[in-house]
């Protein structure tokens, strides 16, 4: 088995991906990690136009609201404008943008320099067939259901590199502890 902490967090200083159910919650979780590390901040970005609008207090399970700004730009490529200062900023752990429409290898690029120059991590949240070439992983994310209902941490999860450029495809369950802020790798069950 392929050890889950050679892998996670991904590689700082470059722009990875996250797609599928649960790609929020493993930006969440991605947050928590590296917020409860060196104790910066987290820049939420998304389009105006969507409904939901994020409540910082919501992520408290993962990390203190305060350390937690979520911004909205009236298009995608004022978001991405965005995304690429706040990395370049020096000032953020991390920059996550959610995306709703795929982006060229030219704002990807500009995507991993800015986050090269800037010392932090970019994650851009998107459905699976929007992926940027220039995107250093890419990771699918789904909760884990149990059909039989023994499972009750409604946190687990399957996290799948299936883009990697430097490594290997692999997969783990995975878990979060609200009280110790932290990822449990989770032994996948037993076939019978």
């Amino acid at each position: 088995m392929i050890d889950f902490w050679s892998h996670f967090p991904p590689k700082n200083t470059r722009t990875h991906e996250a797609c599928g159910p649960s790609a929020a919650s493993f930006a969440a979780a991605l947050a928590g990690h590296l917020c409860t590390a060196n104790g910066k901040t987290v820049f939420w970005l998304r389009e105006s136009w969507q409904g939901a609008q994020l409540n910082p207090v919501a992520f408290a399970t993962y990390l203190d609201p305060k350390q937690l700004l979520v911004a909205q730009a009236a298009r995608q490529i004022d978001a991405l404008a965005a995304a690429e200062e706040a990395l370049r900023s020096g000032h953020v752990a991390l920059v996550v943008i959610e995306l709703s429409q795929q982006i060229g290898l030219t704002e990807g690029r500009r995507l991993q320099l800015a986050a090269q120059e800037g010392g932090a991590m970019g994650l851009c949240l998107l459905s699976e067939d929007m992926g940027s070439n220039a995107a250093q992983t890419r990771w699918r994310c789904s909760p884990v259901f149990d059909p039989n209902g023994a499972v009750v941490d409604s946190t687990l999860q399957h996290w799948e590199i299936i883009k990697n450029k430097s490594g290997t495809l692999t997969s783990w369950n995975v878990g979060w502890h609200a009280q110790t802020r932290r990822i449990n790798v989770v032994s996948k069950p037993a076939q019978r």
